[in-house]
């Protein structure tokens, strides 16, 4: 089991930005159903944060079509590792929409807003932690 964690900042405007979030969400429903991947997304701000979890090989293909994707740019990675278990494995991606426990975490690192390009790698269990926990939220 491979876990994979990354941000990205959106090439989309804001009138452009919820049709693609709801084609991102879509293709990745989708997918991650045939292929046994499970996740999260998260977006405020223009930024993109995602983890995904499932086969190494899946997993490295589907960050192989990411960084093709017009919708992303400035992409970070975050985690790259082998996992025990599973932190998603209710959502074939689950969505959380912008939230208040979000900001404040990002508030407590010294950001103004949602900033997941700034983040430190020993930031990621405790934001993890904050997505797995916030309720799921439709578009």
């Amino acid at each position: 089991m491979f876990q994979i964690c990354y941000a990205s900042k959106t090439t989309s405007n804001d009138l452009k930005i919820l049709n693609d979030l709801r084609d991102i969400l879509d293709e990745a429903r989708h997918f991650n159903v045939k292929h046994d991947i499970c996740g999260v997304l998260y977006f405020a701000d223009e930024y993109f944060f995602q983890c995904l979890e499932g086969d190494q090989d899946t997993i490295e293909m589907l960050l192989d079509k990411l960084f093709k994707d017009p919708r992303h740019h400035q992409i970070k990675l975050y985690q790259h590792t082998e996992i025990k278990q599973r932190h998603f494995s209710q959502w074939s991606m689950k969505y959380v929409k912008r939230s208040s426990q979000i900001q404040q975490f990002f508030l407590d690192q010294g950001y103004e807003k949602f900033a997941p390009l700034c983040l430190s790698q020993q930031d990621l269990p405790k934001l993890l932690h904050l997505l797995y926990e916030i309720e799921e939220t439709e578009l």
